[in-house]
């Protein structure tokens, strides 16, 4: 408005009528993770999976940053901002310096899983000892609920108390199969056909105690020229400082940000380099984040192997979460791995993330992102029931379901706020 320094008569015309509604980005992802390339620490815009593999490099085995960043785009999202954090071995990788053979350090001794024993049919090895050098046992149990004969439950137990369990089948082919379960969820058991196809077959209600691994010495490691030796950030990495704007504390200069996900927080998991405990920080750091920007939620990943009864426990015991900022998926979803070759599974939040990208800008921001079709997956983790959502619904676990003839579908819209007002 112009400043009238002397009296007199000024005209000045003002726009009437009402102005126009500016639309508001809805669909803008951040991810944090780790990439073999790509620059440390600063948030960097990518609206394609071309932009995503030129800055931060392609599918890396052990890793799910590049597979959430695919799903992202693969199921409608347009824009992401990725940062990309590590230790000092990233750091250092990061350096112009000629490279350096790195000398072979001493190699651990290696884990040869036990002699198998026999499971019916089916024959199960040790891939790891129990707590304080015992042994591991397994236990055939009836199934919960009814089902086809071939269903059977399997118990992991670690002296007396159960370590991990698994609702599985006899039949090959099925997505249950007992082989293909154990083999893509277990950390201390492998499961082997001792029979032909045809022959196999639910073993007995029965307990068998497992041999243990032999330890046997590594051969060393050649020296690999200008390699970095492989490093899991701890919490600290991803919560960062918004003064370096490092971690998630770069994510609070970029306004257009709507949804946040960390999905190799699970891949530092899985090889044991952080526990539950750290899990925890690092997810509660992500939902302060967001309650301290007030404009994006955390798609937030449980962590694998659990099953109806686990996630729930967790979700209410282990976990805790209440916010408004925040949401959980269950289960994880299994992909097309193109770095191996074959399926792997996966945390949820890169697809979850996209179909609220692709919700928005396809029927708007008012209608929750619910049954709609998970692009990519071809399978899931585990298959929930609807009474086993009945369970999940009320705690705010968002469940992912294959129904016949519908495909795979994202089957809730809830965030983690006790509030009824902010429950959807």
């Amino acid at each position: 408005m112009p400043s009238y320094l002397s009296p007199g008569v000024y005209v000045e015309e003002v726009a009437s009528g009402s102005r126009p509604i500016e639309g508001v980005g809805t669909s803008v992802a951040a991810f944090v993770g780790l990439a073999p390339t790509g620059p440390l620490n600063q948030p960097t815009l990518v609206t394609n999976w071309s932009q995503y593999v030129a800055a931060f490099g392609e599918f890396t085995d052990g890793y799910y940053l590049a597979h959430s960043v695919y799903g992202f785009f693969n199921n409608g999202g347009s824009a992401a901002y990725v940062v990309r954090v590590g230790g000092a071995g990233a750091d250092a990788a990061q350096e112009n310096a000629a490279p350096a053979a790195v000398p072979a350090a001493a190699a651990p001794a290696e884990l040869t899983p036990g002699e198998p024993a026999a499971l019916g049919t089916f024959a199960v090895r040790a891939l790891t000892s129990g707590t304080g050098g015992g042994a591991l046992s397994v236990e055939v149990a009836d199934p919960e609920g009814e089902g086809p004969a071939e269903r059977f439950r399997l118990l992991v137990k670690d002296g007396d108390k159960v370590a991990e369990t698994f609702d599985v089948s006899a039949k090959k082919g099925n997505r249950s199969y007992v082989v293909t379960q154990v083999k893509e969820r277990s950390k201390l058991i492998t499961v082997l056909e001792a029979a032909p196809a045809a022959q196999l077959a639910r073993p007995d209600n029965q307990t068998v105690e497992l041999a243990r691994p032999v330890r046997t010495p590594a051969a060393p490691a050649p020296a690999v020229p200008g390699a970095a030796p492989a490093v899991h950030p701890g919490p600290a990495e991803y919560l960062g400082d918004s003064a370096d704007r490092t971690g998630f504390g770069g994510l609070e200069a970029v306004d257009e940000i709507s949804m946040v996900a960390v999905p190799d927080l699970m891949a530092a998991y899985q090889r044991g380099a952080i526990g539950l405990e750290e899990v925890k920080a690092v997810q509660l750091g992500l939902i302060a984040h967001c309650e301290l920007m007030g404009d994006r939620v955390a798609v937030i990943d449980p962590p694998p192997g659990l099953n109806a009864r686990d996630i729930r426990v967790w979700r209410q015991d282990t976990a805790g979460y209440d916010s408004k900022y925040a949401a959980v998926y269950y289960p994880w979803v299994k992909v097309f791995d193109p770095a191996s070759g074959q399926t792997k599974m996966i945390p949820p939040s890169g697809h979850v993330s996209g179909i609220w990208a692709r919700n928005d800008f396809e029927r708007g921001v008012h209608k929750a992102p619910a049954n709609e079709v998970v692009r990519g997956a071809v399978d899931l983790e585990t298959q929930i029931t609807r009474g086993e959502q009945d369970l999940l619904n009320p705690v705010g676990v968002n469940c992912i379901r294959a129904f016949p003839g519908r495909g795979i579908r994202v089957w809730g819209a809830r965030t983690l706020s006790s509030d009824p007002a902010w429950r959807y």
